[in-house]
């Protein structure tokens, strides 16, 4: 009976051998479910992103390319291509895909450009802007949030992204100035340590907090002061640290 056992099992052994050969070392199961993200992730691109007006091709293939599902909890990898955003715990959340890329697209990031991201949360932010300049720097409130994108980042073999723990309000000033300038958080005001990191000519997207509603802006650094576009009205959590005790 051993042997007969035996052989079974062996054989068992070499067919996931095989599958895992196949596939390049993983389980064709894997795979699978990969190749079903990435299906929703081109679909998510589609109806969700490009038939609303986001147009630059480069800003579209990153969304296409960055696996959103591997940036949020455990559980909601099934949520992670529906068109809104998802808890991520510490009362923060991963923005919607369409912001995602509304404020990609208006921040312009170019190829050997630096990027400043305020509010790292998920990562997932910073990881599409990773695939469309050289380096982002980004800055997390949360330590525990902060960790846990760069655990995901080094999972993700995405080299060009720093992140720190801390408050965003002063910036990164031994990595400025900075080509573009990123805040996901509503802020009541542009803090002007990042005003004075944007490099001549960059540009800032931020949600700021009106009061009774937020929008989305983009400005641009013209000779040292910021001109402003309105873009949309949207719904971020809060920045908070030091921009809120400057506020009292």
């Amino acid at each position: 009976m051993w042997p007969r056992v035996a052989r079974a099992v062996i054989g068992i052994a070499l067919g996931v051998v095989a599958a895992c050969s196949a596939s390049g070392g993983r389980p064709a199961a894997v795979d699978a479910g990969e190749a079903s993200f990435t299906r929703l992730r081109h679909e998510m691109v589609t109806r969700q992103i490009a038939e609303r007006g986001v147009r630059a091709p480069a800003v579209l293939q990153a969304m296409r390319d960055v696996p959103r599902h591997r940036f949020v909890n455990p559980g909601d990898e099934g949520d992670a291509y529906e068109d809104h955003p998802l808890g991520i715990g510490l009362g923060q959340t991963i923005s919607q895909p369409y912001v995602v890329a509304a404020m990609t697209e208006a921040l312009e990031p170019r190829a050997g450009g630096r990027v400043l991201e305020i509010g790292t949360g998920s990562g997932y932010q910073a990881a599409v802007l990773a695939r469309l300049c050289r380096a982002v720097y980004t800055i997390e409130i949360v330590p525990e949030l902060a960790e846990r994108a760069a655990r995901a980042f080094r999972a993700l073999g995405i080299g060009n992204v720093h992140v720190r723990a801390g408050d965003g309000y002063r910036g990164w000033p031994e990595a400025a100035p900075f080509d573009g300038i990123m805040i996901t958080a509503a802020t009541p005001r542009i803090p002007q340590p990042l005003v004075d990191q944007l490099a001549e000519r960059g540009r800032l997207v931020a949600p700021v907090d009106e009061g009774s509603q937020q929008t989305l802006y983009v400005y641009r650094k013209v000779k040292g002061k910021l001109e402003r576009d309105e873009l949309f009205p949207v719904r971020f959590v809060p920045m908070t640290g030091q921009v809120r005790e400057r506020q009292r």
